[in-house]
């Protein structure tokens, strides 16, 4: 059957969005603790650990078991800035019920900056609204890490 264009078509774009899983959910890696956290995402910044800032977002279900990982923004040595915006929409797109974001420090200190606390509220006033848990900020340096939540700031 012929598809039938009307006058709005060529004013109009179509939204398409798509995730794929193709890791069996019994096959998902589970996040327990900050730990877990660390393990998953350690190799996302061997290119970069000490060169320049990334954060990167791990998307999950509500048993905390993985459904992938994103990688938001790449900044220079100091920052990478992000927008909550792009985070959320990955995590509606994937149907996350918890998500956990983190980012390097080049310095090799992981002691969380005023722009990583606002970054961290903003995001977590977000997915309040969308009833999606923000499990952790961890940020990450070459030889240790320093997590939100264990800290008891989240």
């Amino acid at each position: 059957m012929a598809k039938v264009q009307t006058l709005f078509d060529s004013f109009v774009s179509e939204i398409k969005v798509s995730y794929t899983n193709e890791i069996k959910p019994s096959e998902r890696f589970q996040i327990r603790n900050s730990q877990d956290i660390c393990e998953v995402l350690r190799s996302r910044y061997d290119s970069c650990m000490e060169h320049h800032e990334e954060i990167w977002a791990v998307y999950m279900n509500n048993q905390h078991k993985v459904l992938g990982v994103s990688k938001i923004s790449q900044g220079g040595l100091s920052e990478a800035t992000c927008d909550p915006k792009l985070i959320l929409q990955i995590a509606l797109k994937a149907n996350a019920s918890s998500i956990i974001i983190s980012h390097n420090h080049p310095s090799g200190n992981p002691k969380p900056s005023s722009a990583d606390d606002r970054l961290t509220r903003k995001l977590q006033d977000g997915c309040k609204f969308l009833d999606i848990q923000l499990c952790d900020h961890v940020i990450v340096s070459p030889e240790n890490f320093y997590s939100y939540a264990d800290d008891g700031k989240l």
